[in-house]
């Protein structure tokens, strides 16, 4: 179906083009110089001393797994309202996740109270998801951490530039990562950053990445290494120079499509202040946020209820989706039997808007007022 409001825009021009020309006719087009300037813009607009480029974020939370040193027999503590990723990755060191549920359909990110009420004496880390770019109660959750000696995993995916009580969202646990996959607000096709303050967890997510060699190509090519040693059973979680390339236009252009997306998250939570029946997550939120994606949750609503007024909005034009399914629902978690009441409600009854910076303020109107009719009819 073509849709006359998508729900994403990506903002790629010439710029993008440019990037990749050049790097191609630069000769070196894997993890190279456009790799180590991305990782470099990371660390000054991020605040962090340690950024790590890698193939996606699914690898960069497997790697943040590894650097935290945990293994099978431990727990980890995350939540089910998220994509899969953030969850597998617990899987894939052989611990095992125990799902927490959100806070509710106004503060859609991990509980800490719930965090506190699971903790168990095998419990050695959090997974925390910062939803849409929004913060999670981040003093409440590291007070917890600290007093029980865990491991904090940031999973930042939607939220670079995004900011928690002048910290950036990514700078405050252990360990976060990054994705750049086409939807997010830094797009290179696939790829993502680990970042972490960390000397040590940097030198291992390095080693890591690439087979747990020594050096690597590019170095070894420029003459700063003429061989290298296999000292740990690693990965090729290489990011390569085409998309890191991408990357560093993306993110000088980031702050500015920031900047923009306030407005349009602005005018959207003002029109839906009108429409009887919807929660707006995060809605007092006062942060500078990346505003990554527009969530509304349906109240004393179902599944069938939501999936009904998506169809009304997507016949007017609009495009929309759901974030997300809930992970514990799905057949490869059902036996771990978690019982999250909020984390249910809001799956089967979120609704996510279209949101990007060259919406208008006519389009919006447009999209909420659809949105009203869907709901109330």
């Amino acid at each position: 179906m073509e849709y006359q409001i998508p729900l994403f825009q990506l903002n790629f021009g010439e710029e993008e083009i440019q990037a990749v020309t050049e790097t191609i006719r630069s000769k070196w087009i894997s993890t190279g110089p456009k790799c180590e300037e991305l990782e470099q813009l990371f660390v000054e607009m991020m605040q962090v001393k340690h950024a790590v480029s890698v193939s996606n974020c699914t690898d960069a939370l497997h790697l943040a797994c590894l650097t935290c040193g945990l293994q099978p027999g431990d727990e980890v503590l995350c939540p089910s309202l998220t994509f899969a990723a953030s969850v597998n990755c617990v899987r894939y060191v052989g611990a095992t996740p125990v799902f927490c549920d959100i806070v509710g359909p106004g503060h859609i990110n991990i509980d800490p109270e719930d965090i506190k009420r699971k903790i168990t004496a095998k419990t050695k880390a959090i997974v925390v998801v910062h939803m849409a770019g929004f913060p999670a109660m981040m003093d409440e959750i590291m007070t917890i951490a600290r007093e029980y000696h865990l491991k904090v995993i940031e999973d930042a995916c939607h939220g670079p530039l995004s900011e928690y009580k002048g910290k950036k969202l990514g700078t405050i646990g252990d360990v976060a990562t990054f994705s750049f996959f086409s939807n997010k607000n830094i797009s290179t096709g696939e790829g993502g950053m680990l970042i972490t303050n960390s000397d040590e967890v940097a030198e291992k997510a390095r080693l890591l990445r690439s087979h747990g060699m020594t050096t690597m190509s590019y170095q070894r090519a420029k003459g700063h290494a003429t061989a290298y040693d296999i000292v740990e059973l690693g990965y090729n979680f290489r990011m390569d120079d085409i998309r890191a390339s991408i990357g560093c236009v993306q993110m000088r252009k980031l702050q500015e499509d920031l900047e923009k997306r306030i407005r349009v998250r602005n005018k959207y939570v003002n029109e839906l202040a009108e429409v009887k029946g919807v929660v707006v997550p995060f809605a007092d939120n006062k942060e500078f946020v990346s505003n990554y994606i527009m969530p509304i949750v349906l109240v004393d609503s179902t599944k069938e209820k939501r999936d009904r007024v998506r169809d009304a909005i997507h016949q007017a034009g609009i495009q929309t989706s759901n974030h997300y399914p809930a992970i514990h629902k799905f057949s490869i978690y059902k036996d771990y039997g978690a019982l999250l009441p909020q984390t249910e409600y809001v799956a089967d009854n979120e609704i996510t808007l279209p949101m990007y910076a060259a919406l208008t303020d006519e389009q919006i109107e447009f999209i909420v007022r659809i949105v009203d009719r869907a709901i109330q009819g």
